[in-house]
Formats: C-alpha cells, structure tokens, sequence
C-alpha cells in the first residue's frame, strides 16, 4: 500500500480546515477585506491582465512588484525583498531554510498555527511560549527561553493572531537583541496597525519582516513578501521555487500598489468600524474584548459555543477559537465587515447574551 510509505507523522496530522459555506452567508471568519475596487478600476485590471504574457513563465525576482512595494510601503533599500505565493508558502521555506538537525523554533501561543506546523513537517523542535492571560508578551518568559533554548528561528505575529492584541514594541526590540538566530516579525495585518518594522528590515541582520497582500483586500491573489537582511535573503533566494508567482498575480499586484489611495481608503473605513465595533460589543452583557491592532476582535463569552451556533443559525460565520489552545477558552475571533455585516453580528451576539 503507498500509505505505508508515507511519514507516519504526517498521517497523524489533521488538515488545515477551510470553510465553505453557502454563497447567501457572511463570510467573517478569515480576515478578508469587505471591499472591493470600484468598477472602472476593475475595468481597468480586467485589461491589464488580458495583455499579461501568460504563455510565458514569470520570473519574480525580475519583475518590478519589488520595486513597486519599496515604494508603496517605503521599504528601505538594504532590505533584499523575496516574493511568496502567499505568506505561508515564505513561512514555509523560512522554516525550511534552518531546519538542520537539532535546529528548534521559538513561537508564542496562541499564535498562527502554521509556525507550529512548519516546524513539524522539517523536523524542528517547537518551543511553545504562552502569552499572559490578556494575551500580551510575557517578555521574562521569552528571553529565558531564548537564553536556554537558542532557537535558530524565531516567530512574532506583529500584532498577534488569533488574539489581535499588538505587543510592546520594546519588548519585540528585547526579542532581537537577545536572538542569536533569526526573528520573523510577521505583520500579516501591520496595515491596520499603529506601528511596523519595516522602516528596520535590514538591519539588524537577524530580523526580517514578512507581510501580505491578502489582508488588505486581495487574499485571492495570493501573494506575500519578505524583507530583511541581504545576508540571509540570499540564502532564501537559493531555496524558493523558480516561478513560484504567476504573472497574473504579479500584474494584479502591481495594480493593487499602484491605487494605494483606494485600498487606503477601504483600510481606514475597517479601522473606524473595529472602533465601533469594538465599544459596541464592550455593552453586551458578559462579554469580554481584547484590543485589537488587526482587522478582526476577539471576544470571550459566556458560552462561545453557544454563540457561535447562533451566528450559524443567522447564517454568519466567524472563527471559533474555543477548543484550540486553553487560553482561548470562550473565544470567538470576529472579522471586521462592513456596517450592516458588523450591526448583524451584534445583533445576534445581544440576542445570545439576552
């Protein structure tokens, strides 16, 4: 049977769940951006993409998205940029690039899963830190485990996911110092957030900074970046996969980059909706609200599996956390949508505390 050549760790594994669900639900479970582009700026991408050559292969490193990101996110220029199809595909051979034998990797948790999962799949030891009950860093912790453990990897979800909750920057500058090996600062949702390290990406040489395009409106594009050291990215470089991009993707993107007023836009619209979002579920009897710096929230209730039927039953599906790791206990992760999608989660969310 093939089966029984295949990694028994890997058989022992469960597979990512992607939801699906009906075309009449709402979709707030994955941090998708509720906008769109207006329809002559789709006009406009529908044509850019019917000149791509897509009976050529792309070539990523040639192609002028990186010159197109140093200028949309001011990128300083002794920081070597790397493309991904997606950020998870960068996290994956971030991973792959220091699993040697022996080598272990430092996450917090409740983090992004993927670190984890990452480490398991090339063999690493994963060195799990828990964050205090609020969710922030418990920085003595970390550094104790970097001094004892020496990862050779690194991760710091910059503000956090599944949590949202943006630690000190300080104590992410801590992290760094005391690092002899690489610290990924991961900023999927830097867009929303009041502080970033890109301005550092660079220097020091053990940091680099990885970002996305799927959280600020373009998740089906699939495409994300890396930022740091030349040093290092030059030893990335050797392992990605030649024509990792398609050029689809990458003529889309440099459309996207190209309109960053309109994507601005949608950004700062989700960020005054998370405000008010956020006061508004702070009213709801029993439930408690971290603060986010992302563009979701995560709440604690009173019985989240509950709540989170009662969402289903309304048609509206968020993430539920409770059952994942024991400090997101009650935990619902609720992405920021639009007005009416936020005013029906709310509504249903009273009904439940009612």
């Amino acid at each position: 049977m093939p089966l029984d050549f295949i990694r028994p760790d890997i058989r022992a594994m469960n597979a990512y769940h992607v939801a699906r669900l009906p075309a009449d639900w709402l979709k707030l479970d994955a941090m998708e951006v509720p906008y769109t582009f207006p329809t002559a700026l789709q006009n406009e991408l529908a044509t850019a993409l019917a000149h791509t050559e897509i009976n050529r292969y792309p070539n990523p490193a040639d192609s002028t998205l990186p010159a197109a990101l140093r200028r949309a996110f001011a990128i300083p220029e002794q920081a070597h940029i790397a493309l991904g199809n997606g950020s998870d595909e960068l996290i994956q051979f971030i991973s792959l690039l220091f699993a040697r034998a022996g080598a272990k990797m430092l996450v917090l948790e409740p983090s992004f899963v993927m670190y984890r999962r990452n480490a398991e799949l090339f063999g690493m030891e994963c060195i799990g830190v828990p964050l205090k009950s609020d969710f922030s860093l418990d920085l003595p912790a970390v550094l104790e485990a970097v001094k004892t453990q020496q990862p050779a990897l690194i991760f710091l979800a910059y503000p956090n996911n599944p949590t949202g909750v943006a630690f000190a920057r300080a104590e992410v500058e801590a992290v760094i110092a005391a690092a002899q090996g690489l610290v990924v600062v991961d900023e999927a949702y830097g867009a929303f957030s009041g502080d970033s390290f890109l301005a550092q990406a660079g220097t020091p040489e053990n940091l680099l900074v990885l970002r996305t395009l799927s959280k600020i409106g373009f998740a089906g594009l699939r495409l994300g970046y890396a930022a740091g050291a030349p040093a290092v990215m030059q030893e990335l470089a050797k392992i990605l996969p030649p024509y990792n991009m398609n050029c689809l993707s990458l003529t889309a993107a440099e459309f996207a980059l190209n309109h960053m007023d309109v994507v601005n836009q949608h950004i700062d619209l989700l960020k005054q909706e998370r405000k008010r979002l956020f006061a508004a579920l702070q009213e709801i009897n029993g439930v408690t609200v971290f603060p986010s710096q992302a563009n979701f929230i995560t709440v604690r209730l009173p019985d989240a599996e509950a709540a989170y039927q009662k969402l289903c039953d309304n048609k509206i599906l968020v993430k539920k956390l409770h059952g994942s790791h024991p400090l997101l206990a009650d935990c619902l992760r609720l992405t920021i949508g639009t007005p009416a999608q936020n005013d029906a989660v709310l509504s249903v969310l009273a009904q439940s505390a009612s």
